[in-house]
């Protein structure tokens, strides 16, 4: 266990200083494409066709792991936390530019609701959402399955997050389908996601008080298990305000209000972004911590 801390440790640090591998096609799009052509030929609108489906690519994911052996390589493969500061901050060169076209343009790299009428104050809160909800799925979650499982668990974990975004949605196709996906990462991320608060917590020590008021009172109305108390704790970390109303097509959400501060500007994504680094370091030296302990 020791070592797989330590080594989930170095592929953190490994994608904070080098982002996404050099690798065409990148594995997750080969692996969203496996799985569309495997969705392909057992689709049916039923739970059971769609657990199938999620232990398939589970199976995969961990699969994979297993062959290239090395916790640090798959941490490394599942990690992408300098990709997803990278998005947020050009959407912020975007705004930045008073060019709210573009920043619209680069939001669905982010964000999966709907972009096209949002003004600049909705833009930056959609980009603060998406770091906040991310820290979870995109650093914290895979390096904590590579410490706790290695290699298997890192790519496990990054298969199961990835099935999510393909199939665990709330519409006509996908509500039976997608329904083992989402619990799958649901509880993949129970934990991480509470790691995550308490990161936040521990690298802004003056707002701790009020991250755990927002998490303990604002995340339950979330109606996402995880990503509420990872919004919550943000929120409260940076003084804003986050959740409202968000349009998916003809479905419109209106999530719940989580911290008590002000609505997100242009400027708060770099915050955002800066808490988002602090927490990747604060988890790296935690894993490296644990792996040189005695």
């Amino acid at each position: 266990m020791r070592r797989r801390a330590l080594a989930a440790a170095a592929g953190l640090i490994a994608d904070l200083a080098l982002g996404e591998p050099p690798l065409r096609p990148h594995p997750v799009s080969a692996f969203g494409a496996l799985m569309r052509t495997v969705e392909g030929r057992i689709y049916a609108d039923t739970r059971s066709r769609g657990a199938g489906h999620a232990l398939a690519g589970i199976g995969v994911g961990a699969a994979v792991g297993a062959a290239i052996g090395s916790t640090v390589a798959a941490t490394y493969l599942a990690v992408a936390g300098r990709a997803l500061a990278d998005a947020a901050l050009a959407v912020h060169a975007a705004l930045d530019a008073d060019d709210l076209d573009d920043a619209r343009r680069l939001l669905p790299a982010l964000v999966g609701r709907d972009t096209l009428h949002l003004d600049e104050k909705q833009v930056a809160r959609a980009v603060v959402e998406s770091v906040a909800e991310n820290t979870v799925d995109a650093v914290v979650a895979p390096a904590l399955w590579g410490a706790g499982a290695g290699p298997a668990g890192a790519l496990g974990y990054r298969a199961a997050n990835t099935l999510d975004a393909m199939v665990g949605h709330r519409d006509d196709r996908y509500e039976r389908y997608g329904w083992a996906s989402a619990r799958l990462d649901d509880a993949a991320n129970l934990a991480p996601a509470r790691l995550t608060a308490m990161l936040v917590a521990s690298v802004r020590p003056r707002s701790a008080p009020a991250v755990w008021r927002a998490v303990r009172r604002d995340a339950p109305a979330h109606p996402s298990p995880n990503s509420g108390v990872a919004e919550a704790a943000y929120a409260a970390a940076l003084g804003l305000r986050l959740g409202g109303k968000n349009r998916y097509g003809d479905r419109v959400e209106l999530r719940p209000a989580l911290g008590t501060g002000r609505p997100p500007e242009a400027a708060d994504i770099k915050r955002a972004v800066l808490l988002l680094r602090h927490v990747s370091f604060a988890l790296a030296a935690g894993l490296a911590g644990a792996g040189l302990a005695s």
